[in-house]
Parts: C-alpha cells; sequence; structure tokens
C-alpha cells in the first residue's frame, strides 16, 4: 500500500519509544512523521507548530462565518438602544 508522507522528517514507532524529545528535535520545530512498519501512523507535532495551526484554523472558520453572513441585512443600532 501507498502513502503519502506529509513530513520531512520521519521515525519509526520504536524511535520514539527509545528517545521521545530527540525524535521531536530531529523535526527542528517542524512535523516528525511516526512510521510503523514504513506507514506512516501519525505525526508528532511540536506544541508550536500545533498551537499555529490551531490558530490558523480558527481564522479560517471565522472567515467563512463573516462570508456566509456578508449578504445580510445590516442593522444599525446605539449603545444606547442595546
Amino acid at each position: 500500500m501507498v502513502s503519502i508522507v506529509l513530513a520531512e522528517v520521519t521515525a519509526s514507532v520504536s524511535e520514539l519509544k527509545r528517545n521521545p524529545m530527540g525524535t521531536v528535535a530531529a523535526g527542528d520545530g517542524a512535523p516528525v512523521a511516526i512510521l510503523n512498519r514504513n506507514e506512516p501512523a501519525f505525526y508528532c507535532v511540536p506544541a508550536k507548530a500545533y498551537e499555529a495551526m490551531m490558530d490558523r484554523l480558527e481564522d479560517l472558520e471565522l472567515n467563512a462565518l463573516a462570508d456566509s453572513r456578508a449578504s445580510e441585512t445590516v442593522i444599525k443600532v446605539t449603545l444606547d438602544e442595546l
């Protein structure tokens, strides 16, 4: 079975078990693909990279929401009316 590996650095499950922090460091801040029998099992993502991905995902979701509401009628109110 052919799999796409979406990381420049790979490590085996055995390597991860032997030296978890060294495996993370090998990615130099980028995700590391963890292989099981030469197939990607999961990606080891450093905390900063994960936080950046989650921020980007949240931005995309908020932009999609704003775009979906762009055609709605605008109702102007003042703070006193609230």
